[in-house]
């Protein structure tokens, strides 16, 4: 399974994207960075520096009909910057218009509101997000781990680092289906 790593040039929740990357290498899938520019990407540990990344693919060169599933990392700044970026945007839409597993979390949901895919979806995020998600149409709950089958595709989310483990286990899951 060939699982797309969305992220933006810099400010990823470092754990974010490498605990997830480490599930789907481990469980035989191949895991791929995609950014908006190539090169390397800024990953933080909360509000500092992290590791950089080195992106496979930019977002100019990247089709949704390369991947199987997506994985949003959070990062404050990370959604934020995709949001803002259309083909990014474009990108994520695209794994809902094929049906195609998504797995988000923390502050990822940003870039879901910005594709206008969470309405009459229910999930979780960073509690933070809460009301951008109910003004988006969302129902929010407060759980470690929701999977969202309302909707074209599954949709996968959790709140935090703390919740990555139910996570990972719970996207593989939903992913091989």
């Amino acid at each position: 399974m060939r699982v797309a790593f969305l992220v933006a040039s810099e400010g990823i929740e470092q754990v974010e994207l490498t605990e997830p990357w480490k599930a789907v290498a481990g469980s035989g899938g191949t895991p791929r960075l995609v950014a908006p520019e190539p090169g390397r990407v800024q990953a933080f540990n909360h509000l500092d520096k992290g590791d950089t990344f080195p992106v496979d693919v930019t977002l100019d060169e990247a089709s949704v009909d390369d991947f199987e599933a997506l994985v949003l990392p959070g990062g404050v700044a990370n959604p934020d910057a995709l949001r803002l970026d259309e083909r990014a945007v474009a990108f994520v839409r695209g794994f809902f218009d094929a049906g195609k597993p998504v797995a988000a979390i923390c502050h990822a949901p940003w870039t879901l509101i910005e594709a206008d895919v969470v309405r009459g979806r229910t999930l979780t995020s960073w509690p933070s997000l809460r009301t951008d998600l109910t003004n988006a149409g969302a129902t929010w709950v407060d759980e470690e781990v929701k999977v969202c089958t309302g909707g074209p595709n599954t949709l996968v989310t959790s709140r935090k680092p703390d919740d990555l483990e139910a996570f990972c286990t719970t996207f593989l899951a939903e992913f091989g289906r």
